[in-house]
Parts: structure tokens; sequence; C-alpha cells
């Protein structure tokens, strides 16, 4: 499981992932801190990444497009440091992560775990 971390969350908390065993990268690791979502997910897509933000465009982004992937985690917990962020991220992935590679957007808040298939069906 390759996790691409966006900017808003905390640079080290990759390589703390890293060092519990997972493939994580930051943006700002592979110059792209200030790259567009569209080419964050392009990267990510190309590469078999999946993304962890906290950002909603890619939500959007996806949705908008019909597209399949790649899956996204979605925290929705604002001011997480380095390590809650690691921990978070590694507990959600312990009890969904198998989701992701079917496709997915994955939101967490603080009480839940929502999980969408993609591409997102419109109802009429």
């Amino acid at each position: 499981m390759k996790l691409l971390l966006d900017q808003g969350l905390p640079r080290s908390s990759a390589s703390l992932l890293r060092e519990k065993g997972l493939d994580a990268v930051h943006v700002g690791e592979i110059d792209m801190a200030a790259a567009a979502d569209e080419a964050i997910i392009e990267f990510a897509r190309t590469n078999g990444y999946f993304i962890i933000t906290l950002d909603a465009d890619f939500h959007s982004l996806l949705a908008t497009a019909k597209a399949s992937g790649p899956s996204v985690v979605r925290l929705r917990i604002q001011r997480l440091k380095a390590p809650e962020a690691a921990n978070l991220i590694f507990t959600v992935l312990e009890k969904v992560g198998q989701e992701l590679e079917a496709g997915r957007f994955i939101t967490v808040t603080a009480d839940s775990i929502r999980i969408r298939r993609l591409p997102i069906q419109w109802k009429p």
C-alpha cells in the first residue's frame, strides 16, 4: 500500500508512517508541495498511490470526473500534529485499508469513518 500525503498534513507524518512499515511519502518530499490537486491525482494514479488529505477538493474532482481512482482518505480533523496524524492514518488503514484497493472515498471524522465507492454514481 503506497500513501501520498497532501500538503496540509505535517511532512514528518510520512516518516513516522514509514517507521510503522508503510510506504508513505509527503508531496513536499517529491517537489509537489505547490502542485495543483489535479497533478497530485495524476501522480497518484500513475504511480499507484492512495491520497491522504485534509482537502475536500480531491473528492470533488474525482466525483466530477467520474473517476474510479485513485482512492482518497480525507481527514476532517484539523490541526493534527505529526504523531497524531500518523497514528490516525495508521488506525484508519488498519480498520478499512482493504477498501482502498477497490477505489474508494473514505472520510474520517472524530467519531466516524464513511466509505463511498468510486466512481460516484449520481442518482437522478
